[in-house]
Formats: structure tokens, C-alpha cells, sequence
């Protein structure tokens, strides 16, 4: 673990520069607003340890693949969110030295990324190697109320001279990805121009042989100058090459006397713009923004966006840090206004797993956006998949599956499969039945019906019918049994009937059956699906009934516990304990070596309890966590959030404490020792839910809410706020009670450990602790 970022409740804190961790603090200090952002970089030069990278949601290249061998159904391309035009950069150069923080001597320096105000602000003094002093200060934002903008207010001051000073603020679009093969770039110019203080650059991807339509991205900015507080009128100069312009100006300052940039940027690209418009609506955008004080704007829009869904913890500033790291950073990524749009596993932070959607969405995200901001984002979480189930089912064609039979992709961009490892693209199916799971949440938590007739029976027939043909009928065990899948425990590869994959496939037909009863109420609905799918109700939904009844779900009947897979028991089961020199194993050990291995990446049947825990008394529970967790080395940033959940509601408040440390500060003290690549935003989602579902006890069921609280031994207190059907409700937590206000008109029911409880609007209840 790394141990240099100050503990803050409110900011991220770099005091003292740790060239060593740049690329880390880099991760932690990105920025977003839903639609593009960007890592922590320095707007000057650095030559040292650093991964540039500037991001634009939905715009991506297919990369071509690094398998060295081809299997039938394997994707074509491997997608990724591509590095864009840099916007940031402004070069400083004294006397014929160009500023470069990986050659000044650093006299002093102090980095924030203040969350509650949505930016990152910088201090330094530096000496060149000329001898020159100077200082700079930077404040930098993706502005919230204008998501096309980014913002730089950019500050230098000769310290110990008095001197000429050229500046040149630019747009770079020689940009490309640490991990493109071959070095590759992805960018064309289209065209480039300045006008007075503004200059735009145009690019577009290059011809890809995979006929993925190309990207343009036009990119503008414009600039003021104030020399000591005073707004200065200067002649500047362009400079240009290819992918490259700037405007170059040169200031004669006093000592101490500030040079102050402030560079306003827009951002427009083709997925929402015609090409040949792009660069008008960044000159129209710049204009939008000319005299209007954005830093204000940013404060008040960010103060609104923590309102609802700020989680407070008294007694322990690492927890609370923590936290509040995490909600921001997923308020920064995905802001639900764009149904094509969904969330990368590094967000707008870097480059591994290729930006693309994952399962974890689904299975993580859903609950935050449920709950921390208006339903309509997660509402368009679901519906982009539902926009993608003719490519999901087209994806099930390529494998050999027929009838409609949806297969979503394991990792995608555009609804297409772009995964090429083999035992993720064609094993780990599991995928299917978090996107049905998804849509029950979503309908139990919002009471939003509606959903299933307009959208979610499509899919949830479509899933069925991949399930009822990728299972088995074993004459030897005679029952249905699932063979060559990998579970989310990726520590185990084409194993035979993993318990959750077996598990989430019965509930999914079981649900597709409860959700055809419902829709046929509507029956003009029911007719336009059926016709849509071509769906044969009776002799498919007998196939469903039958697996349902005769699944095959491994268990030990000894230590009455669910087994991984068939044949989990024939491994040498070992504590985490025996090997705690050799962690993490996924970079000390042979990958032949773990897949031996009892260890767990993530435990597949701890994952299956967390989503079906009614389905589960308190007993089977424990005794699965007993067992599995022990042999979990949570290298999977999905897992402690889950452990969290369990060992509360288990009573295990100190495992529950642990596990949520670990969840919540993963970056922030880089655990995993991979925080320079990016964030784990989506597990970040789980972070959120360790607190509100495992130390709140939050659960809603029906959309009523359902609450069994515990507050760890060093917290204070403990209090969020959820946003249910009609209401908004705050909850409190601390050693004297538990208080619970209803924050809005219209009355409401809910459940405080089992005992039922109506609130009038406005209203709130208190259960001290005795009474507790």
C-alpha cells in the first residue's frame, strides 16, 4: 500500500512531489463530467514517469487484436476508448529553457483534487536549471453546467527575476495509447485555424479495415491574459504542424509580478454534431462561455450534485475520504443524459480494459444510480442494452445459438463483442443474467413496470432462450448441468456448473416467466413482443419450466456449503494466511499455478448470495462465508464491496470494517498495486454499497425500504440519504440511535429491524438505543 495521500474529508491531497507515484496520483486526480475527461496530468512538460491521457466519451477505434491464434465466433477487433486531442497543455519557456517538472529542481509543491468543488488545483516553485525561480498555480476543471467545456485558470510568477516569459497554450493531436499495438496512432487531421486569441484543430480516426464508422473531434480554445490582475491585450503568434496548434505570446514580468491564462476549451465530436458543424458549434460554445465566471458555476453545480448523495462519517477522516472519493469520481463519469453511453471500468482514468461495459454495470453500478441520483439514469443504463439486443443476439448467431437467443457481450462499445481472450468471450455467460437481474432491481426499486412491457421482456425472453440452449441434460446425473463456463471468480477457467452461472440462469427464467404474467395484463404489448421475437409461449416456456425444475447447483453435503464448481473440493484448500508473502498472486504466480489453486479472485458463491439473499436463511449464509472467504484474496476490485455487504449482515462487523477499508480506499492506497493504469470505477459503485447495504442494512424490497443498521466501533456516526418511489429519505446512525426523516410531501411505510413503521411527510423517526 501506498501511504502519501493526506487524509482529507473534502480533498485529495499530494504534499510534496512523489515522482516515483506521479502516475498514480495522475489516476487519482482525473477529472470528468459525463462526457469527457482526462487524467491529473501537468498542463507544462514532464519527462518523467507519466501516461497523458485525454478522453471523449463514446469515441473509440477498433484496435486490432493481439491473440496470436483464431477461433470460430471470435470478435474481430478488440474496441478502445482512444487518447484525444491533449487541451490542457500550455508550454512556459524562460530564456530559451522550456518549463519541464522532470528537469527543474522542485523547491515546492502541493496537488488537491477537491471533490466537493469539482476540481484540481496545483501549487509549485520551481528553479530551472538556468537558475530562474518561478511559480505556478493552476486551478482545472470539466465544467458540470456546460459538459462540452473544460476550464484552465493557469498562473505563473518569476520569483527571482525580472524577465521575458513565452507562453504557448495548445491543442496536441499526436496523441496515442500506452498499450496500441505496433505504436499505433489513431488520429487523421482534418483541418486546423486561428482567429485573434481562439485556434481549433480538427481530427478524425483513421480508415479501419472492420467498417466501424470513423470519429470526428473538433477542439477549440480561447484564451485571456492579465498581467498583475490586470486584463492585458496581446499579439499572438500561431504556431502549427501536423495535429498541433497553438498561440504563442510573450509577457515582460516584473518579480512577482503574476502572468494569469485563462484557457476556456470546447469539446464537440461527431456523435452528436454532422461533421462539417463541429468546428462552428465549438466557436458557438466558446462564445456561450465568454464572459460567464465558471468557477462559480462549477462550486454551485457540484454543491447540488452532493445534496442527495453525499454519504457523512463521523470519527474516521480515512473512511469518510474514502467514500467521498468514490461517489465522486462516479458523479464525474456517467451522468445518465446519453442512452448510447455507459460506464468503463477506468471511466475518463485510463486506458486498461479498453474503456469498454462490462457486466459490472449491471451488477454494480444500477444500485448507486438508483438510489444517489434521479431513476431516469438508470433507467437509461438499461435501456442501452436493450438498444443492443439485435447485436446481442446476432453475437449468440456467431457462437452457433439460434431462435433469438441473446448472448451480450462480455465487453463492448457499440453492443458487439470485443473481448478476445477465449475463456471470457465464449465462457463467462454470467454476463446474461446480470442484465436480467439489473432489470428486477430496477422494477423492484422504482415500481416502474412500465419498463418490462416497453423493453425489458424483449430482453429477458431473448436471455432465456440462450440459457435453455447452452445448458446440458446429464443422463449420468440426470439433471441439467452447464458445462466449459468461468465464473467472476476469473481464477478458474472452464470449469463445469459453477454454482452462481447455473444459479443465475434458473432465476432468470424463473423471472422471465413472472415478467411474461405481468406484461400479458397488456395485451396489445404482449402481441407486439410475441410477434417481435417470433416467441412460442407454451413450448418454450415448458423447455424453462423443466430446467428450472432439474438444474444441477453443486454442493458439499458434508459441510453443507455450495461448491464453486463440480470437482472444487479436489483442490488443496488453504487459507490466504499460508501465502500471504506471495500476494498478489496474479503477479508473483504462473497463471497455471493459481488456476490449480483454491484461491478466489472473487467468490462466485458469496456473489450469488449477495444477489439472492431471501432465497437463503441466515445459517447457509454463514457457514458459505466461513468457508469461502478465507481462500478469497479479493484481486478482483469487485469483491471486498460484496464481503462488506455479507459480513454485516452476518454481524461480522470487524471483517465488515476491513473489507470496506480495503473497497473504499483501493486507489487512494493503491491495494492492487495497478492504481497508474486508472480508478476501478465500476467496483467504486460497490464501494457505495458496502456503506448503504452493508453498515446502513439498506435493502428495498417492492419499493418499500427495509433497514437493519449497524455502525462500526470507531465510526460516530453514519448517515446517507436514498431517493425511493416517492420519497426522499435521510438516514442516521449513531451511538445514541437510529433517526430516519422522511424528506419529502407524501407519507410513507418502511421497516426498521422487521418492526413496521408509517412516516407523515415531513415527519421523522427516532429509535434510541436502548429501544433498539
Amino acid at each position: 500500500m501506498k501511504n502519501y495521500i493526506k487524509h482529507d474529508e473534502w480533498r485529495v491531497i499530494e504534499s510534496g512531489f512523489h515522482a516515483e507515484y506521479n502516475e498514480i496520483t495522475e489516476s487519482l486526480m482525473s477529472l470528468g463530467n459525463g462526457k469527457m475527461g482526462h487524467r491529473g496530468n501537468f498542463e507544462e512538460r514532464y519527462t518523467g514517469k507519466t501516461l497523458q491521457g485525454n478522453y471523449v466519451a463514446g469515441v473509440w477505434f477498433p484496435d486490432k487484436t493481439r491473440v496470436g491464434w483464431w477461433k470460430n465466433g471470435y470478435p474481430d477487433y478488440f474496441a478502445k476508448v482512444i487518447n484525444s486531442v491533449n487541451w490542457i497543455g500550455i508550454d512556459i519557456e524562460i530564456d530559451g529553457e522550456i518549463v519541464d517538472l522532470g528537469k527543474c529542481e522542485i523547491l515546492d509543491f502541493y496537488r488537491e483534487l477537491h471533490m466537493q468543488h469539482g476540481h484540481l488545483m496545483r501549487f509549485c516553485k520551481l528553479r530551472l536549471q538556468n537558475g530562474k525561480e518561478i511559480r505556478i498555480e493552476s486551478i482545472r476543471f470539466c465544467s458540470i453546467t456546460h459538459d462540452e467545456i473544460g476550464h484552465v485558470d493557469y498562473e505563473v510568477t518569476p520569483v527571482n527575476f525580472d524577465g521575458l516569459i513565452k507562453i504557448t497554450p495548445y491543442l496536441d493531436g499526436n496523441v496515442q495509447n500506452r498499450d496500441a499495438n505496433y505504436d499505433e496512432h489513431f488520429w487523421e487531421e482534418i483541418s486546423k485555424k486561428s482567429e485573434g486569441k481562439r485556434a481549433f484543430l480538427q481530427v478524425k480516426t483513421k480508415e479501419n479495415k472492420f467498417g466501424v464508422d470513423r470519429f470526428d473531434l473538433a477542439v477549440g480554445m480561447d484564451l485571456s491574459i492579465c498581467l498583475g490582475g490586470h486584463a492585458r491585450e496581446v499579439d499572438f503568434e500561431t504556431v502549427q504542424s501536423e495535429k498541433y496548434i497553438g498561440l504563442t505570446f510573450s509577457v515582460f514580468a516584473q518579480k512577482s509580478q503574476t502572468i494569469r491564462i485563462v484557457k476556456k476549451v470546447a469539446v464537440h465530436n461527431s456523435t452528436n454534431f454532422f461533421p462539417d458543424y463541429l468546428l462552428a458549434e465549438c466557436e458557438k460554445s466558446l462564445t456561450n462561455v465568454a464572459d460567464l465566471q465558471m468557477l462559480p458555476l462549477q462550486r454551485a453545480a457540484w454543491k447540488a450534485k452532493w445534496e442527495n448523495c453525499d454519504i457523512k462519517i463521523e470519527g474516521d477522516e480515512s473512511a469518510q475520504q474514502g467514500i467521498r472519493f468514490n461517489i465522486f469520481h462516479l458523479l464525474q463519469t456517467y451522468t445518465g443524459q446519453d442512452a448510447r453511453l455507459n460506464i468503463g471500468p477506468k471511466g475518463f482514468t485510463g486506458e486498461k480494459y479498453g474503456g469498454v461495459t462490462y457486466w459490472d454495470t449491471e451488477a454494480y453500478c444500477i444500485p448507486f444510480y438508483l438510489s444517489a441520483v434521479d431513476f431516469s439514469v438508470a433507467r437509461n443504463l438499461l435501456v442501452y442494452r436493450h438498444n443492443h439486443l439485435q447485436k446481442a443476439i446476432l453475437n449468440g448467431q456467431k457462437l452457433g445459438f439460434s431462435k433469438g437467443a441473446a448472448l451480450y457481450p462480455m465487453v463492448t462499445m457499440n453492443g458487439e463483442e470485443c473481448h478476445n481472450e477465449w475463456e471470457i468471450t465464449f465462457e463467462e455467460i454470467h454476463r446474461n443474467g446480470a442484465i436480467a437481474y439489473a432489470i428486477y432491481d430496477y422494477i423492484n426499486y422504482t415500481g416502474d413496470a412500465s419498463y418490462l412491457n416497453q423493453f425489458g421482456l424483449e430482453v429477458l425472453i431473448s436471455i432465456s432462450r440462450f440459457w435453455s440452449q447452452r445448458i446440458t441434460f446429464s443422463e449420468n446425473l440426470k439433471k441439467y448441468v452447464m458445462l466449459g463456463v468461468t465464473g467472476p471468480n476469473e481464477y478458474e477457467n472452464n470449469v463445469n456448473n459453477n454454482w452462481y452461472t447455473n444459479y443465475i440462469a434458473v432465476w432468470t427464467l424463473k423471472y422471465t416467466l413472472e415478467a411474461i404474467a405481468l406484461v400479458k395484463a397488456e395485451q396489445e404489448d404482449y402481441r407486439r413482443i410475441v410477434g417481435n421475437l417470433n416467441f412460442e409461449e407454451a413450448e418454450e416456456t415448458e423447455r424453462w419450466n423443466e430446467i428450472i425444475g432439474n438444474m444441477h447447483l453443486p454442493y458439499d453435503e458434508n459441510r453443507e456449503v455450495f461448491l464453486q464448481q463440480d470437482g472444487f473440493l479436489d483442490k488443496e484448500l488453504l487459507s490466504v494466511e499460508r501465502i500471504r508473502q506471495h500476494r498478489p498472486i496474479n503477479q508473483n504466480w504462473s497463471w497455471d499455478r493459481i488456476l490449480r489453486s483454491c484461491f478466489i479472485k472473487q467468490a462466485d458463491v458469496l456473489q450469488g448470495l449477495f444477489f439472492f439473499e431471501d432465497d437463503f436463511d441466515q445459517e447457509t449464509h454463514l457457514r458459505n462465508f466461513d468457508f469461502y472467504e478465507p481462500m478469497t484474496v479479493h484481486e478482483s476490485s469487485l469483491s471486498p464491496c460484496v464481503h462488506t455487504v455479507l459480513a454485516s449482515k452476518l454481524g461480522k462487523i470487524e471483517k465488515a470494517y476491513e473489507m470496506y477499508v480495503r473497497t473504499s480506499r483501493l486507489d487512494l492506497d493503491d491495494y492492487n498495486n495497478d492504481t497508474e493504469d486508472g480508478l476501478h470505477i465500476t467496483s467504486m459503485a460497490g464501494t457505495w454499497m458496502s456503506v448503504v447495504k452493508g453498515f446502513g442494512g439498506m435493502r428495498v424490497k417492492n419499493t418499500k425500504l427495509h433497514l437493519n443498521p449497524i455502525l462500526p466501533k470507531n465510526w460516530e456516526s453514519l448517515s446517507f440519504r436514498v431517493g425511493l418511489k416517492d420519497n426522499l429519505v435521510e438516514i442516521g446512525i449513531n451511538r445514541e440511535g437510529i433517526i430516519v426523516k422522511n424528506l419529502s410531501e407524501k407519507e410513507m411505510e418502511f421497516s426498521l429491524f422487521d418492526k413496521e413503521i408509517t412516516l407523515a411527510g415531513m415527519d421523522e423517526f427516532v429509535l434510541h438505543t436502548e429501544a433498539a
